[in-house]
């Protein structure tokens, strides 16, 4: 009867430390969620493309958030489809908003406008760091009803989703038309993304939305704010082929070098026809990673090609 009586006692303090720890953690996630959203929710702001920020359906309404306390909003090219464009703080405060710079390759926009002691910039994450299961918070404007907050884990990374070149996050946080050009936050607040589209076959949220990552949303916007335009990497006329080598008994996939003008830093490093690049600034050298690298390469950035001659011998040039 005691050795009942202890095991049945153990089994109930077991119950409860294991109850009390669960309510502890999903209690401590939920404060942590609600103090992710009470951070960045004043970051983000509506968009209206012909002045309408009260009618979703005659209106194109989008979000965006601050970039930065001098009055730059960030945003999706996509919604801005009318002339008068005007952005709607958290706080119902409105402003006239002039265009800075767009980018088709990323489909980014930012915007300007005036001053304000209200303005309170998002806070940036390294995308780079970002896990599959992560949870994400989704802040925006879905079909103009004012800003709201979603809640989802990081599905994938590196999608290519309509876009070769973008890596896109993909989550199941829900997204819907509204929200494009609004925040994917982590459980810190800090934005991880700008929400960009969704794949659906009615129009609506169906458990897959694409975010840009952060580090290009900065990288672009940056330029974007600099000089109007995001600058393009050159290093010489040439056409490349993909390849797939055999090099020290290891199988290697390139792009090589078919065809190039003895003119620009590519032949000025030395390289030559026939010579075979196999990585790109340390990634697989394929003609996405090539493109993407010299697109998105920041002024004044090298870009780091190792490079297979015609002798087998690997070399690494900074261009």
């Amino acid at each position: 009867m005691k050795f009942v009586q202890s095991s049945l006692l153990r089994y109930l303090l077991v119950a409860v430390i294991t109850f009390l720890g669960t309510w502890y953690f999903i209690s401590d996630d939920k404060n942590k969620l609600v103090t992710a959203s009470e951070k960045s929710i004043s970051s983000v702001v509506t968009i209206s493309s012909n002045s309408n920020l009260y009618s979703y359906k005659n209106s194109g309404i989008g979000s965006g958030v601050i970039f930065s306390k001098d009055g730059y909003i960030v945003t999706n090219l996509h919604i801005l489809s009318g002339k008068n464009i005007s952005v709607k703080l958290n706080n119902g405060k409105i402003f006239p908003a002039n265009i800075i710079g767009v980018d088709e390759n990323t489909d980014i926009a930012v915007l300007k406008i005036a001053k304000d002691d209200n303005l309170v910039p998002i806070n940036f994450a390294n995308s780079e760091n970002l896990r599959v299961g992560d949870k994400v918070l989704a802040i925006g404007n879905p079909y103009g009803i004012g800003i709201s907050v979603s809640y989802g884990i990081i599905s994938a990374t590196g999608r290519d989703y309509g876009n070769p070149y973008l890596q896109l996050i993909q989550t199941d946080a829900p997204i819907n038309p509204g929200n494009s050009g609004g925040a994917l936050i982590n459980e810190n607040g800090n934005l991880i993304g700008i929400n960009s589209k969704i794949f659906s076959r009615t129009g609506a949220y169906q458990g897959i939305g694409f975010a840009i990552p952060s580090n290009l949303v900065v990288q672009t916007a940056t330029q974007l704010i600099r000089f109007g335009k995001v600058k393009t990497k050159w290093i010489g006329n040439f056409r490349v082929a993909k390849v797939r080598l055999q090099n020290n008994n290891k199988i290697i996939n390139g792009l090589r070098i078919v065809e190039m003008e003895e003119s620009g830093p590519l032949h000025e490093q030395g390289i030559k026809t026939r010579d075979t690049i196999i990585k790109i600034n340390g990634e697989e050298a394929n003609w996405n990673n090539l493109r993407s690298a010299l697109i998105f390469a920041t002024l004044g950035e090298n870009i780091k090609l190792e490079i297979l001659a015609n002798d087998n011998e690997v070399i690494t040039i900074k261009i």
